[in-house]
């Protein structure tokens, strides 16, 4: 799975969000982030900017890797 799909799912649910929920705080269709968390679709830099906006994060935090997103950790 992509960084960003991890990072996203992480700080969605981490907020206690449902992919509804951050849908409409981020003003994007639901079925997009249900592609985006699944790696199906890349979602252009102006939905990820929503979401990054919605979420109150810097867009870095929905695509950097985390030591725990390594193989092997």
């Amino acid at each position: 799975m992509n960084r960003l799909a991890v990072n996203l799912r992480r700080l969605r649910k981490g907020r206690g969000w449902t992919q509804q929920e951050l849908a409409g705080k981020a003003n994007v269709p639901q079925s997009s982030i249900h592609y985006i968390e699944r790696g199906v679709r890349n979602p252009r830099v102006s939905t990820v900017e929503k979401l990054a906006v919605a979420l109150g994060v810097d867009i870095v935090e929905l695509l950097r890797e985390w030591p725990a997103d390594r193989p092997g950790r």
